[in-house]
């Protein structure tokens, strides 16, 4: 069995990835840490547990940071709904967060058990930065971390040049991609295009008649309001899930390289941009797997198997 961490600022996309993750074969989810990024910490850590709840999952969930290293919290609640979820009014869970902060959780969960374990990134940077920050080591007990996070060489989807994640907290991004660890950056853009669902497809999920398919397609109806009206996307682009299939089946990406990333921290119109050095203009070692293609219809019936 794979070990797999998850952080994560549950909203929406975030719950699919969950779900995804949960109903993987060979896959153990032995924890979600909590960060604040699409919602507030309380809200990231309810949406969280009532996933886990649907899905009848005992995970523990431990609740982190609950704003960015050194900014101002920038919640989306534009994208999501004001709960994250597209304001179902879905009940509280029953399940509590464990006692103690998130990034202790992931020291000791690394640091007993190195190289075992992966972790999957579905939000801001900031708990695995502070963690880095009172042990570095935790980039070599980390045996492979898969970021949904930047945007490869492409546009943003905060601004013209960042996408979400990496803006919200940008020196927590920077931290961890100095940070020596096995990553591997899934962009937004690889949720786009063809990539996303259609009216067909979204169909095709609520016809699973379901809670966990329903769950996947009503949470995100406000998201899917978004992208059409915002990003100019025709059906439902999900970022985190398309991440989160990347980690579980790493055989669906078709085009990725080794290359130098670093992270926008300064820049008044480029805050949070994911700087790849495509054309090695640098000189600089790699430091990150960049994906740049996947199995988009692999993708999709990962995502319909997990929901069945």
């Amino acid at each position: 069995m794979r070990r797999l961490i998850i952080d994560t600022d549950t909203a929406s996309d975030d719950a699919v990835a969950i779900m995804m993750a949960v109903a993987a074969d060979d896959v153990q989810v032995e924890a979600l840490t909590i960060v604040a990024g699409n919602v507030t910490l309380a809200q990231g850590s309810r949406n969280a547990r009532y996933t886990l709840q649907l899905c009848q999952a005992d995970v523990p969930v431990h609740e982190g940071c609950d704003r960015p290293l050194q900014r101002e919290p920038s919640t989306a609640e534009w994208f999501h709904g004001q709960d994250g979820m597209s304001d179902q009014n879905y009940p509280a869970p029953h399940a509590q967060p464990l006692q103690g902060h998130a990034v202790t959780a992931l020291l000791e969960r690394f640091g007993a058990a190195p190289g075992e374990i992966d972790l999957v990134t579905l939000g801001p940077l900031t708990n695995i930065a502070t963690a880095l920050a009172i042990n570095p080591q935790l980039a070599q007990w980390v045996r492979h971390c898969y970021v949904m996070g930047g945007a490869a060489a492409t546009l943003g989807n905060v601004t013209p040049a960042a996408e979400y994640n990496f803006w919200c907290d940008p020196e927590a991004a920077r931290r961890v991609m100095h940070s020596g660890m096995n990553l591997t950056l899934v962009g937004w853009e690889l949720s786009c295009g063809d990539a996303t669902l259609d009216d067909q497809e979204i169909q095709d999920i609520l016809a699973l008649d379901n809670d966990r398919a329903r769950l996947a397609i009503d949470s995100n109806r406000t998201a899917l309001q978004a992208v059409r009206s915002l990003q100019g996307q025709t059906g439902l682009a999900l970022a985190d899930p398309v991440a989160m299939a990347v980690a579980l089946y790493p055989e669906i990406v078709t085009k990725a390289e080794s290359l130098y990333v670093d992270i926008e921290t300064h820049g008044e119109m480029t805050r949070g941009m994911s700087v790849v050095d495509v054309n090695k203009v640098m000189g600089k070692a790699a430091n990150a797997t960049v994906c740049f293609a996947i199995d988009n219809a692999r993708w999709k019936q990962e995502l319909l198997r997990a929901l069945r």
